[in-house]
């Protein structure tokens, strides 16, 4: 049985990036990483991938013609990597149908709120502004719009009294990290059947 290669795709910290790491190590999910790949040359998500010994690649969108080159060298990286599963881990840039066909229903997303409740860029910021009770966060396909998916996987955190958009980002996070490998190992064992918008886990 061929190995799944994972490909993680990150713009910042790379903390989703570090608890599949960590998840792999401990054998919840059985795969490797092929590449991680950020948009951004300061990302600390190179970081953590150059200090587990994982290939590291920034390719800037800044410095592409369009936003074509950019995802069509995105996608000769993946698949020089060998890579069957596509990790969006804080990738902030909203792909096109391109991209999404090239790894047709291979792309999961972590979103952090309770879709498809305040998608978007600022999740947090809406989520207060709102006044709702609860928030979170979910773990979806990605499909050709924005935080549109279907969903795999959520979890909810309350809203507290005198939450900043920092103070509920942690709590919001702490979920992520246990989530986001728990989706990716449902996914790699073929216990995930997706229904038209229903995704289903299979025991």
């Amino acid at each position: 049985m061929t190995e799944s290669v994972l490909g993680v795709l990150a713009s910042g910290r790379g903390t989703n990036l570090q608890s599949i790491m960590n998840a792999i190590a401990t054998g919840q999910i059985k795969a490797k990483i092929g590449v991680v790949i950020t948009d951004k040359p300061e990302a600390k998500a190179l970081d953590r991938a150059r200090e587990a010994n994982i290939q590291a690649v920034c390719i800037d969108r800044k410095k592409c013609s369009s936003k074509e080159d950019f995802e069509q060298k995105l996608v000769a990286a993946l698949r020089e990597y060998g890579v069957n599963l596509v990790i969006l881990a804080g990738f902030m840039r909203l792909l096109s149908p391109y991209f999404v066909q090239s790894f047709k229903d291979r792309i999961l997303n972590i979103h952090p709120s309770l879709l498809p409740a305040f998608g978007g860029a600022h999740a947090h910021r809406d989520v207060l502004a709102y006044g709702v009770k609860v928030s979170g966060c979910t773990i979806h396909f990605v499909d050709e719009g924005m935080d549109s998916g279907p969903i795999i996987l959520q979890e909810s955190v309350p809203v507290l009294p005198g939450d900043t958009e920092d103070t509920l980002a942690a709590r919001v996070l702490e979920k992520e990290h246990s989530l986001y490998p728990r989706a990716i190992a449902l996914y790699l064992d073929g216990k995930l059947i997706v229904n038209g918008r229903q995704v289903i886990i299979q025991s």
